[in-house]
This record gives C-alpha cells, sequence and structure tokens, in this order.
C-alpha cells in the first residue's frame, strides 16, 4: 500500500488581477463564498482527507491571509461573554495549531510548478497533495477526500479529471487516457492546453494533485514550458512509464471556477441553495428575478 499522504501544498501567490479592485488589498482566496473564504473550503476538504501538514506558497500583500488562520482571544473572548457558542465553534474551526501551518515565499511568478517546488524542503520524500482554491467541488465526499481512497489502490501520481466541452479543452491540462478503467484512468500523456483541433481527448485536469516526490525532482529538472512558465503537468508527465505512474481520477461532484467572476457568482448561488438558512429567501428571489428577465423581453 502507498504511504498515507498527511501534507499539502497551496500554491496562493497569484496576483488575483481578475478581480480587482477587490484583490488590491484582500487577497482573492480570503474573498468569501456565502459566508467563508475560499481557502476554507479548501482546508476542510484537505482535514476530511487526513492532511495534518498545510503548506502555503505566498507573495508579498498577502499577510491577511496568514492572520485569517490565527487565533483571536479577543473576538473569542467577546463571543463567550456574550453566550454565542454556535459562531465561537464556527470561530475555533478555522484555526489552525501551532507547527501545523507553514508559509514559503515564491518571489518570482514562474508557474504552478514553480509554487510546488518552493515547497520541496518541507516534502522531503513523502507523498503529498496540491489543492488550488480556486477550484471549489461540491460533492457527498470531499473530492480529496475521493482521490485518497483511490489512490490507496493505484499508488504514483493521481489528478482530479474531468469532461470539459471540447472547445474549452485549451484552457486546460489534458490527459491522453492508456486505459478507461470508469473513475480512474491510466495516463499515457499530458498536454498543457493544447490547441483544440490537437487537444487528445476532453478529459481535463483541475486543480487536485496527489504526486510522487519523483515529481519534485523533475521539477528540479525542469525548463519552462507553455506560456514561459514551469509546469506542473510536465513534471507530472515526466513519470509516465515509470514505476510511479500517472492516473487521472473522475471525481464524483461539481466543480466551480472561482478564478473566474463567472464561476464566482454561480458557486455563491449553488452554496446559498445549499444552506437551509438562506435556500427559501434566496429561491424566491431567483424567481422574482427570472421573471422580471423574462417580463423585459
Amino acid at each position: 500500500m502507498p504511504r498515507k499522504v498527511t501534507k499539502a501544498i497551496f500554491p496562493v501567490a497569484g496576483l488575483g488581477t481578475r478581480f480587482l479592485p477587490a484583490t488590491k488589498s484582500v487577497p482573492k482566496e480570503i474573498m468569501t463564498l456565502v459566508d467563508r473564504p475560499l481557502v476554507q473550503y479548501a482546508i476542510d476538504e484537505a482535514r476530511a482527507a487526513g492532511i495534518k501538514e498545510f503548506i502555503f506558497v505566498t507573495s508579498r500583500g498577502k499577510s491577511a491571509l496568514e492572520d485569517y488562520f490565527d487565533h483571536s482571544p479577543v473576538l473569542e473572548q467577546e463571543l463567550r461573554k456574550k453566550g454565542k457558542t454556535e459562531l465561537l465553534e464556527i470561530l475555533k474551526s478555522t484555526n489552525m495549531e501551532s507547527g501545523a501551518i507553514a508559509y514559503i515565499r515564491q518571489h518570482k511568478a514562474l508557474g504552478l510548478g514553480h509554487a510546488v517546488w518552493c515547497a520541496r524542503r518541507l516534502i522531503g520524500d513523502e507523498p503529498f497533495a496540491v489543492m488550488l482554491p480556486d477550484d471549489v467541488i461540491a460533492g457527498e465526499m470531499p473530492c480529496l477526500q475521493q482521490m485518497v481512497e483511490a489512490y490507496k489502490e493505484t499508488g504514483g501520481n493521481m489528478v482530479a479529471a474531468m469532461e470539459v466541452p471540447p472547445e474549452k479543452t485549451s484552457s486546460y491540462g489534458v490527459l491522453d487516457v492508456l486505459d478507461d478503467m470508469g473513475s480512474i484512468v491510466s495516463v499515457k500523456a499530458m498536454v498543457e492546453k493544447p490547441k483544440v483541433n490537437e487537444a487528445p481527448s476532453n478529459l481535463a485536469v483541475i486543480g487536485r494533485y496527489i504526486l510522487s516526490p519523483s515529481v519534485l525532482a523533475n521539477l528540479n529538472r525542469m525548463k519552462a514550458g507553455s506560456g514561459g512558465e514551469i509546469q506542473l503537468t510536465d513534471a507530472i508527465a515526466q513519470d509516465i512509464g515509470t514505476g510511479n505512474g500517472v492516473y487521472g481520477y473522475r471525481f464524483r461532484g461539481q466543480r466551480f471556477d472561482c478564478g473566474s467572476k463567472a464561476g464566482f457568482l454561480q458557486a455563491t448561488v449553488a452554496f446559498g441553495l445549499a444552506r437551509e438558512d438562506l435556500r427559501e429567501d434566496l429561491s424566491r428571489y431567483l424567481r422574482e428575478m427570472i421573471q422580471l428577465d423574462q417580463a423585459a423581453e
């Protein structure tokens, strides 16, 4: 059985330019989806999968993200004094214990592969997860937990994968499938952002990975790839045909691209409707908006 995955890297060094001017002062990762920051969804998913060590690859201007995980004694004391035990428990669930979280700086924006490489000394020779908080996935079982279960059978490297419309393959890393076994596929090649007519499939990689430490060794030798960046996809692809192997995992759940404004809005509606305390008011409002829109036509 493969070694247990207990460490996860969260690459959060991006500038979030698509959300300016909000991200001028607020890191994109702590923008709120309903009432929780994006990064909290990723942390909760990682915890459910058995992750114990959380490594954030950050950049200048991300101090608010670091502060978010600190304890807040004054706020906790105030909630306790007012008997707001439910809010106190919610607040405590956001705290990270001393030593559980680490921050590494990525000084140059050289791509996802470079961001992962920056954390190499904290990973050592263990398998590890990579989670992109922009990708929020709603499912009965958290996506990374599903992958950890599947990884026990395969070992090697595993990437979360989903079918995308063929015309959108140029926006993703795409899998060239060797053997389709249903939820798990073995991979014979990976292509980063292929031209639409050159994509080997429409099975796209999204922001969840379980990787062998050999990928870090591959990154040590990497040169810039697509877009002039060091691509994580290229480093994973170098393990194809080795003893580690590469697998895609078709996760069960709905993925929202919260790196885009439209995706963030869609996620806000979906997560709002999933909440019992918000569903009735929100669904009524949405019906009214649709009726007004239809009447205007």
